[in-house]
């Protein structure tokens, strides 16, 4: 959870200053801007009217030289020269050696894409020769310059350069394995339970896949014809995506209440900022590229406001959640802040600060499934209470709340339909005025359950019984049943009833097909008619409605 706001929160100029192994010695960097009468290779024998001081995002953007102060590389192996990419058009590299001979680098973008390595690092391969290199110039054209121009330069050796790549290729490879865990697992739960909060944290982890993807500059080694800026463009847009699912993930795991109001109108208008502004520079670019991006970057900073504005409302709202919520994002929003603070110049650039989101995922990772878990365990815990309840009222609405049969509405509706002949059986209880004059009217309840209890004991499987109201029970059953009526009779009539007061019931049947209303209706007046001929012949007795129309 934590982590991926956290990502969601790192300014847009993330994408331009990756992740980058540091490895090798640094180069110290003077900077002046472009004039028409400049020669590269003059610059390089004399490079007056360079400024070593000043930082070199002051400078703004445009076209500029950045020439290195004398150095001295080893000469028994190539140099690698290693810079962090930043968002530029090209950056020609000029080697000046000892003996003098100086060798050019082309680098507009599609060339800048075929020298990335992992972490995003642009890398020159200097060509080899007998003696060291001791100064370089790079022409860097239509620079945004959002965090330098030659940033952190290194020259490194072959070997460092492998061991860079290898190490962060470990470190990207369980950055990418962590996020796939996290996807499948929360996709599956999705799948199970259907939570929004799921969904959105589906669409944040697969967002920063994508951003992991051309960050790290991987991109550029399954697509090496891609230029640097598209690549950077692509992580923009995955940046957007999923700071925006973040913030679908933070309204969705807190209580509607929590984003009700001003706070769920600012997290609208910052979710537009944000895919706005991702669009607006991917599209525009390079139309003013460092306008646009600090329009990214503050609309980052916008999104950074919203996260301790949601927690103070869940505080003041007494969410639930507030806790879970605080425990994921307490590492990662920290991380965020000092990016943010980077981004407008607050602090210098750094290696393991840019590297930092690593950390973050491996402690989100942790922290977040247990507040997912437990997140999930309480909405479960809510849809079992609810689901009882559900089913509580569902049993009330369908039973006779005295004896606990089915009532007439749910026993028409589970009897109607059954296929093949049914025998259904009406019972009456014999002068019932008179049991509950005599042993009074909860006596005469007692009595009723009395019944109840004998006819669910006597039905077959899969009978149906109910209490139609008053002193009447019917059950229906299938025809090929044992005979239910002189059964029914026998236990009743040995059956204890209150005050061992003797009581006696008039049983009628019929037999038939019970597919539709109709046959029911037809059914039902059969089986009453029985009973009224039952109760006629003298009352504790059964009758059927086939053997009466036989008899007559």
């Amino acid at each position: 959870m934590g982590l991926a706001v956290a990502l969601a929160l790192l300014p847009c100029s993330a994408p331009a200053a990756a992740q980058a192994g540091l490895v090798g010695t640094p180069i110290s960097v003077c900077v002046k801007r472009v004039a028409a009468n400049d020669r590269a290779l003059a610059l390089l024998t004399d490079p007056r009217g360079f400024d070593c001081v000043t930082d070199q995002r002051r400078f703004g953007p445009g076209d500029f030289w950045v020439v290195s102060r004398p150095f001295v590389t080893d000469s028994r192996w190539p140099a690698r020269i290693r810079v962090v990419s930043t968002w530029q058009r090209s950056a020609t590299l000029w080697a000046r050696y000892a003996d003098g001979a100086v060798r050019m680098l082309p680098g507009d973008g599609r060339a800048t894409t075929r020298r990335l390595q992992l972490g995003a690092i642009v890398e020159y391969k200097l060509p080899s020769r007998a003696v060291p290199v001791t100064r370089l110039l790079w022409h860097v054209l239509d620079a945004a310059n959002a965090r330098g121009l030659v940033l952190a330069p290194h020259s490194a050796s072959p070997a460092e350069s492998a061991m860079s790549n290898m190490l962060l290729a470990g470190l990207y490879g369980c950055f990418v394995g962590l996020c796939l865990s996290l996807f499948i697992y929360n996709l599956a739960l999705f799948a199970a339970l259907r939570h929004r909060f799921q969904l959105a944290y589906c669409v944040m982890v697969a967002s920063l896949l994508v951003y992991a993807l051309s960050s790290s500059g991987a991109l550029a080694w399954l697509a090496p014809n891609i230029t640097n800026n598209d690549r950077v463009r692509i992580s923009y847009l995955s940046l957007a995506v999923s700071a925006v699912a973040a913030l679908a993930f933070a309204r969705a795991f807190f209580e509607p209440r929590v984003f009700a109001g001003a706070l769920g109108r600012a997290a609208d208008a910052v979710t537009a900022l944000l895919i706005g502004s991702a669009v607006l520079f991917a599209v525009l670019e390079p139309w003013h590229a460092r306008l646009l991006g600090q329009l990214c970057a503050d609309s980052f900073a916008a999104l950074m406001l919203i996260a301790p504005a949601a927690l103070w409302r869940a505080w003041r709202q007494r969410s639930n959640y507030l806790w879970l919520f605080g425990l994921a994002w307490a590492v990662p929003i920290a991380l965020a802040t000092l990016r943010v603070a980077g981004t407008l110049g607050l602090t210098g650039w750094s290696f393991w600060m840019d590297n930092s989101t690593l950390l973050a995922m491996a402690l989100e990772a942790v922290t977040s499934a247990l507040a997912i878990a437990y997140r999930v365990h309480l909405l479960s815990r809510e849809r079992d209470e609810a689901r009882e309840q559900e089913m509580a009222a569902r049993l009330l609405a369908d039973t006779d709340p005295l004896t606990g049969l089915l009532n007439r509405r749910a026993f028409l509706a589970q009897a109607i339909g059954r296929e093949g002949d049914q025998c259904l059986l009406i019972l009456d209880v014999d002068h019932f005025k008179r049991v509950n004059e005599t042993i009074g009217h909860d006596g005469g309840d007692e009595v009723l359950r009395v019944i109840a209890r004998s006819l669910r004991a006597a039905a077959p499987p899969g009978a149906l019984v109910a209490r139609f109201g008053g002193e009447e029970f019917v059950t229906v059953c299938s025809a090929d049943a044992a005979p239910l009526s002189m059964l029914l009779l026998e236990r009743l009539r040995t059956q204890r009833m209150p005050y061992d007061m003797t009581v006696t019931s008039s049983i009628g049947s019929c037999t038939g097909p019970l597919m539709r209303e109709t046959d029911w209706k037809r059914l039902y007046r059969e089986a009453d008619r029985a009973l009224f001929a039952a109760k006629a012949a003298g009352r504790d007795r059964a009758r059927d409605a086939t053997q009466l129309t036989a008899a007559a």
